[in-house]
Order: C-alpha cells, then structure tokens, then sequence
C-alpha cells in the first residue's frame, strides 16, 4: 500500500519510556512519507473516532517525547472481549479506520492490547479490509511472552533497586532506636520480576532487601515471621519487598479487595504493604514502617535505564518497518544473545503467541528458601537497569518535559454509543 494513515493507541498502565516507542513511531513514519494518527486515550479513542494529527509536532517535539513519561497521547484500561461478544465495538473500529484510511495499526501495550491488535487483524481480514496491525509492548510487570524483557519494566526495576538501597540506608540509620522491619510494595500481579529488582539493592545474607515475597511462591506466615525475628536479631533491621500479586496457602491474593475489579476484569488488589507491615507489628511487636511507590515506580523518567530507553525507541521504529513492510498480526520483541557483553536485537514474533500468555518468574531464579534471587536472576536482570538517560532540566530544577497539544481530527462517522 502506498497511500493510508497509521492509527498509534497507548493502552493500560504506562511507563517512563512508553513516550520513547511512540517518538520512534512518528520519526520512522516520517521518514517513509506516513502520516500518524494518535487515538486520544487508547483504544477508546479509536471507537470515538477522537484521533489527534501528530503532523503538528516538530522534529524538536517528537524528539523530546522520549525523554518524557507518562502516555502523551492519553491511555486506558479497557479490554475488548472475543469477536463475538464485542463485535459490534470491533466493526466499528473498522469503520473508523476505513473512514480515515487507516491502513496501519500499531498498539503500544500489553497482553490484552496484544489481544485486540491480534483480534481486530482477524476481522479485518475476514472482511476483506487491507488493514496491518503490530502489537508494540510495553510493561513494567515484565510479564509478555517471547520477549527477553518489556519496555518499561527495566526502568522500573532500576528506580525499585535504587529506592530498596536508599531505603535501607536510611533503615539502618535509625534502627537502633527507631524502625526495626521496613516494608516495600511493589508492582506484579502474577509474576515477580519487579520484586525480584529489589534484590538487586543488595548481595548477601545481611544485606537488604532481607526478604523477598514473590507471587509465585505462596505466603507461609508463620516461616516468614521467623525469619523476619532472626533478621532483626542478627543485622539489627530488616527490608522486606513484596509483590502486591502476593497470596496465599489457599492461592487467593492477600490483599485482594472483595468483589472488586478493574477495567480489565482483574481483581482489584487492596495493598498488601500494610498489610504485611500490619502482621509484623501485631505478632512481633516492633516498629515497622511500609511503602506503596505506586505510580512513582513506573513514571520516574529521571531514574530512567539506559537501556531500557533504547529498546523502547527500538520496538517502535520496528513496529513501523514491519507494518509498512506489510507483516500482520506481529509484534517486535526483544531477543537476548549474550549477558555479558549484554547484546540484543529486535525480531518478529506473531501475536497468536503472546496474546493472553504470562511469563512468571522461572523457579531457578528464586532462591531455594523462597525470599531471594539466585545469581542467575542476577545476570539477567543486572543488563537491562545499566545506564542512565537523565532528561534535560530547567532553570527552576525540574525536568523539562513535554506536554503534547494536538488538534483532533474532524469525525466522520455518527457518535458511538
């Protein structure tokens, strides 16, 4: 196809370089001539028909989009369900694309963005539409089958460790008289990969993070009350980092909210940091104090990995080529050749593959006794949290980020109801 437009959407939580993948979109769309819509706010923005003209960024915009967190383009959570039962949504997708000469699609997210994009170039296909759809991904759980690792989650995981190490520090000042057990919660509803950042903090037994719950590994109360009482004992204080996905004997979440779930129909989870924080206090009686990081572990783009930035300005100008270069139905993962030197490259990978799969933690990165991350862990993790990409600042001290204004291209279609 030599006319059309390419369709760009930003879907679920995002992270400090998800901007990074949508400025390597629009630069590599240029450069072959390609126009760039942005659906506003994801994929609803798409069924709205509330597509932004990226025309108007300059060269200087675009550029400073990567070094800008946040989705600059809005996103959502909203998980469309099988052709089926959500048909009518995606025909009508169709109908905005067709209305707009949409000939490209490319969805920044995770599995269930991976799902759409894999769903809708199925119906486009059986109805006959010329229509290229590549999932791009994006996630700080790390979580995305076929992929080494997502884009986003190796500066999460950087700002994790550093703010485990700062914390202990700060833990270990004050212990003797103050805070004995220190509380982190981090990010991962299923799969540990966050948590297991923190060890990074530290290596050795006396070392913090002391104790790493992971979701993969059911919670043992009383066993981790133990060894929380001998830490203190032994070091003085004791760090602990645990995945909100924790649960336990009886594989429900510890800290899951009754009946409550989120837009993408995954139960609401409630905070298992205090939770924990709360068990510590209550049988051992010391002082504890807890963490919720929340959005800051996925929005610090001044902590920033180096070369979790370069992958992300990678999937997208791969996401492009593959596009124009007429592959469907494909995503660009990461695929690791060595850990040390750490080398990469980017490659095709279909999206019937990852769509509604989960990579956990393999059990030989956990440390047979369950709190800790083995040397192998190590080795892949260490890699994707080198470097550093600081953002330009202003004079008044803070980081010089951009804020996108784009006219909405006029609709076509009646409104969606």
């Amino acid at each position: 196809m030599s006319t059309g437009t390419l369709l760009y959407a930003q879907s679920g939580g995002v992270t400090a370089v998800i901007n990074a993948s949508a400025s390597a979109v629009i630069e590599a769309a240029r450069e072959r001539g390609v126009t760039v819509l942005a659906a506003r706010n994801g994929i609803l923005g798409a069924l709205r028909e509330e597509l932004l003209d990226t025309s108007s960024l300059s060269a200087d915009q675009v550029r400073a989009l990567a070094h800008t967190p946040g989705g600059a383009f809005g996103s959502c959570r909203v998980k469309l369900k099988s052709l089926d039962a959500d048909r009518a949504k995606y025909e009508r997708l169709l109908e905005v694309f067709r209305a707009h000469d949409v000939r490209w699609f490319l969805y920044n997210g995770g599995n269930d963005s991976a799902d759409t994009a894999l769903k809708v170039s199925q119906l486009a296909a059986s109805s006959g539409y010329d229509l290229r759809c590549v999932g791009v991904p994006k996630t700080v759980d790390n979580d995305l089958a076929l992929t080494d690792c997502c884009p986003g989650f190796g500066s999460a995981a950087k700002y994790t460790a550093v703010s485990v190490l700062e914390a202990a520090l700060d833990v270990a000042a004050m212990a003797d008289t103050s805070t004995k057990v220190f509380v982190y919660e981090v990010m991962g509803r299923h799969a540990g990969w966050l948590a297991a950042a923190g060890g990074l903090a530290g290596n050795g037994p006396d070392s913090a993070p002391h104790l790493i719950l992971f979701p993969e590994i059911a919670f043992d109360e009383a066993k981790f009350l133990d060894r929380v009482r001998e830490t203190v004992a032994r070091v003085g204080y004791c760090v602990v980092v645990v995945s909100e996905g924790l649960k336990g004997p009886d594989g429900k979440f510890l800290a899951e909210s009754a009946g409550s779930v989120d837009a993408f129909g995954h139960s609401q989870l409630g905070g298992v940091g205090p939770a924990i924080a709360a068990t510590v206090k209550d049988k051992l009686g010391v002082k504890v104090h807890w963490t919720v990081p929340d959005y800051l572990q996925r929005s610090a783009r001044h902590l920033a990995s180096k070369t979790d930035l370069d992958q992300a300005l990678a999937v997208g100008r791969a996401a492009v080529e593959y596009a124009l270069d007429g592959q469907n139905g494909v995503m660009p993962v990461i695929e690791r050749l060595s850990d040390s030197p750490y080398q990469w490259r980017v490659v095709s990978a279909p999206l019937s593959n990852i769509a509604n799969h989960e990579k956990k933690m393999p059990p030989e990165f956990i440390t047979a006794d369950g709190y800790g991350i083995t040397d192998a862990c190590r080795r892949y993790l260490e890699p994707l949290i080198h470097g550093e990409a600081p953002p330009p600042y202003r004079a008044n001290g803070l980081p010089d980020y951009l804020t996108v204004v784009l006219a909405q291209v006029p609709k076509r279609l009646p409104a969606f109801e």
